[in-house]
Order: C-alpha cells, then sequence, then structure tokens
C-alpha cells in the first residue's frame, strides 16, 4: 500500500473527475488533442458525455498543423486551425533543431526556411476542414529581443492567409499586448479575429469588443490571481465571449496543475456564468453561437 505521500501525489496527476454535464451543447474553442493522454476517439467521446460536442484542433508548427488538418478531416466534430506558433518563428530563422523540422533533418534557417514553413501553412489554411489560422501572434513572454522581428514577420504573413483564404485569426498573445492591437490595425485584421486564452484587462477588453474580436477565456479564469482576467469577461460583450480549454495546459481550478482536456470545459463555463451573473444555459447557448460563428461551421 503506498504511502499518504505518494498516494497524494498519484491524485495531483490524475485526471480529474468528469463534470456534471451541460445541458446546453458547447465547443472547446482551442485544444491540443496531440498533447494529450489517450487516443482521439477517446477524448471526444468523453467530452461529448458531458456537453462539448466540437473541438477545434489547434496546430503550433508545420507537423502539428498537417495533424490538425487530418485529424479534422477524419472527424466531424473536430475542426483545424493552422500556424506557426508565435515562438516556432525565431527558431526556424535561427535553425533550431527543435523547431518545426524535428521529425526531419536539421535545416539551415534563415528567411527562406521560414517562408518555406508559411508556405505549408498557406496550403494547409485553404483546406475546408481548416477554420483557423492560429496560434499565432506575439510572445514576450519566452523569445527575447532577438526573436521580435521573426515572430513580427510571421504574425503578419498570418494574417494576410487568413484574410486570403477567409478563415478565422487565432491570436497568442502574451506579455505583447500593445504591439498584437497595433500590427493588427497597421495589416487590417480579417473580418473574424479570435484572442484565444484572453489574457488582457478590462480597458483590453473594451479596445477588443470595440474592434468585434472574439475574446476566448480558458481555466485560469478561475485562478484565484486572475481577477484582471474576471474583470475582462464581466465587460466583455456575451456576443464576443468564448470558452476553450488550451489542454493539456490551464486545467481550471480547482484542478490546477492536473492534466486538462476537453471534457473539462464545464467546469470554465459555470465560473465564467458566475462572473457574469447569469446562468450557465445562458452562456452555454452563446458561446456554442459565437463559437460556431467565429470560425464559419
Amino acid at each position: 500500500m503506498p504511502s499518504k505521500a505518494h498516494s497524494g501525489d498519484a491524485d495531483k496527476n490524475a485526471a480529474p473527475p468528469l463534470p456534471e454535464p451541460l445541458r446546453i451543447p458547447v465547443a472547446d474553442s482551442h485544444t491540443h488533442l496531440d498533447m494529450q493522454s489517450g487516443t482521439v476517439e477517446e477524448g471526444l467521446a468523453k467530452a461529448a458525455s458531458v456537453g462539448v460536442t466540437t473541438v477545434v484542433q489547434v496546430g503550433c508548427d508545420v507537423n502539428g498543423s498537417r495533424w490538425a488538418a487530418e485529424t479534422a478531416a477524419a472527424h466531424a466534430n473536430v475542426h483545424a486551425a493552422v500556424a506557426l506558433h508565435p515562438n516556432e518563428a525565431p527558431r526556424i530563422v535561427h535553425g533550431d533543431p527543435d523547431g518545426w523540422s524535428r521529425q526531419g533533418a536539421r535545416r539551415p534557417g534563415g528567411d527562406a526556411a521560414l517562408d518555406e514553413a508559411l508556405a505549408e501553412i498557406d496550403r494547409l489554411a485553404a483546406l475546408p476542414q481548416v477554420k483557423g489560422v492560429g496560434e499565432t501572434g506575439l510572445d514576450f513572454f519566452r523569445t527575447g529581443p532577438e526573436g521580435v522581428a521573426a515572430q513580427e514577420r510571421s504574425f503578419r504573413a498570418h494574417i494576410e492567409i487568413a484574410k486570403r483564404h477567409g478563415k478565422a485569426l487565432v491570436i497568442h498573445d502574451r506579455d505583447a499586448h500593445a504591439d498584437v492591437l497595433r500590427v493588427l490595425k497597421e495589416e487590417g485584421a480579417p473580418e473574424r479575429t479570435v484572442f484565444h486564452c484572453y489574457s488582457g484587462d478590462a480597458e483590453m477588453a473594451e479596445v477588443c469588443a470595440r474592434a468585434g474580436y472574439f475574446m476566448s477565456f480558458s481555466g485560469n479564469v478561475t485562478f484565484k490571481n486572475a481577477q484582471n482576467l474576471r474583470d475582462a469577461l464581466a465587460v466583455a460583450p456575451l456576443e464576443l465571449v468564448l470558452v476553450e480549454t488550451d489542454a493539456p495546459f490551464l486545467t481550471p481550478a480547482p484542478y490546477r496543475g492536473r492534466p486538462n482536456a476537453p471534457y473539462l470545459v464545464p467546469v470554465t463555463v459555470r465560473a465564467m456564468a458566475a462572473v457574469r451573473g447569469t446562468d450557465e444555459d445562458t452562456l452555454a447557448t452563446a458561446v456554442a453561437a459565437n463559437t460556431a460563428r467565429a470560425f464559419g461551421y
């Protein structure tokens, strides 16, 4: 019999229990099934059992984007988004072997390598099962000043790809709010733009609302230290609010630190409804319609 310490450690790594099912089905607007345990079929069935009947599978590099497109083609309730993550662009430019070519030979890097990767994202974005271009944007948390130019060049290219193919733009914005908004204004945002894992404050939410940008909230809206996110959610127009897991990351409280998956969306939906002072059915109805409108499915 394991000691209490070992048992507690196991509990911290265990998958959280199934939440009470939602009465109104919703979509997980941003997930990474390829980073989660179990098969895709198992994950989708578990999610559907609690009312999460649709997911948007998001690619972060060329190989992941190909996988997202293939998975969406094989499952009617999966839609794909394809892109180079903001942190991926500097890796490609600098010839990092841990970049998008990790399954092949090391590439020399440079602008030509980034152009090659972007051309593949462009090809994938044309596929009918691909509903979004993302996650793209800027991340000044993990990439230092030497990577800013590559990130911004990649971001601008993704905006152009999204507009040309008529797909939603899915934005990753970490410690880069002002610059993300600046680039969107300079390039002209696509008709449908989604701030994935919204991380701004209430003031930024008002800026996004005026621009018509969707704001997708994840499990971190439940964290004790995330009052800024709850303040933003409180002022965001209901017709622009989405919900996501970003699984396997950002598992909502009280399961923070344990593996996340689409089946935990109901936990976040209920927390969001409480923040807005509404019932879960009203919120679920809105986010389901908003997600379908944002991604055009």
